[in-house]
Parts: structure tokens; C-alpha cells; sequence
């Protein structure tokens, strides 16, 4: 039962990450590096 609750919080893990990524190259792609720098934070 462990591995697979483990499993689903790394696949959960993953999915955000991916998304994450998604939205930043599609902010970079639309509005430029400087877009992508707000959008993380910097």
C-alpha cells in the first residue's frame, strides 16, 4: 500500500513540475525572457 500512495505523490509531483514548466515556455515563447523572469519570481 506504502509504494503505491508513494507512486501517486511522486506522479502528482511530476504532473506540477511539467505544468510549471509548460506556463514558463509558454511565457517565455509569448512575451520574451523577461516575462518568464516576473512569472519565477526574479
Amino acid at each position: 500500500m506504502d509504494e503505491s500512495v508513494q507512486k501517486s505523490c511522486w506522479g502528482v509531483t511530476a504532473k506540477a513540475v511539467i505544468g510549471f514548466a509548460g506556463i514558463m515556455m509558454l511565457a517565455w515563447l509569448f512575451g520574451g525572457p523577461e516575462v518568464a523572469v516576473v512569472l519565477a519570481g526574479g
